[in-house]
């Protein structure tokens, strides 16, 4: 199977099909790159990842279900925590990319801090071990929570509300030039929050996608593989 009738796998951890059906709105304008996208759902993860156990859960089904994609060109793992990004590195040769890591390095280029908007409070630690892990502390402006749960992001007029408050006040008080909406289920809220905050907002998912298809593009990824025809 020849590089181009392979698609990039962008898998959904928990078992929401409204959060898939937001990565899907999101990454509509990265459609036309010439690799088709296909976007799933892990039907064995939780309704929704809010704590590193949750997240941890869902490692094993995943890796199996990326197993299964034999069309695949490369992965993105659409939970921001990035759950199982080195396990399925170790398990396959193709490109890899995990939501949160893309997304920070997205805001590094667009701003000197960035602020973080998480869903709850728990979500909160397993970033941080993540931004230790990248070296990217002492560029961290904040990551605030907004005290919603993934189902309930659902409701777009109650969570924007809460993300514009928290958004503001990680520009404000925190000192942000730079806001990452730190949940899948926030993906349709980017263009609202950016004209709000008057800050660039990078939405994971759109940055993780637009990185893996670079990656397939250049024939890049952490074990280099041979050129196909």
């Amino acid at each position: 199977m020849n590089r181009v009738s392979r698609s990039l796998i962008v898998i959904n951890p928990n078992a929401s099909q409204s959060v898939t059906d937001g990565i899907e709105s999101a990454i509509n304008p990265l459609r036309g790159f010439g690799v088709p996208i296909r976007c799933l759902t892990l039907a064995e993860g939780p309704p929704g990842i809010e704590n590193q156990r949750q997240a941890d859960l869902t490692i094993a089904p995943m890796l199996a279900l990326a197993a299964a994609q034999q069309d695949a060109a490369g992965f993105v793992i659409a939970c921001f925590g990035d759950p199982g990004l080195h396990a399925l590195r170790d398990q396959t040769a193709l490109p890899v990319v995990g939501i949160q890591e893309a997304a920070v390095m997205t805001a590094l280029s667009l701003g000197q801090r960035f602020g973080v908007i998480s869903i709850l409070p728990p979500s909160i630690p397993r970033h941080m071990r993540a931004f230790g892990a990248m070296g990217v502390m002492d560029r961290l402006a904040g990551d605030r929570a907004l005290g919603l749960g993934v189902l309930e992001l659902a409701d777009a007029s109650k969570s924007l509300e809460a993300m514009i408050r928290t958004g503001l006040t990680l520009r404000d008080e925190d000192g942000a030039d730079v806001l990452i909406t730190g949940c899948a289920g926030m993906a349709h809220l980017r263009e609202p929050l950016e004209a709000a905050t008057g800050l660039p907002v990078v939405e994971p998912c759109q940055a993780a996608v637009s990185h893996a298809l670079g990656l397939i593009a250049l024939n890049l990824s952490h074990r280099p593989q041979k050129s196909e025809p």
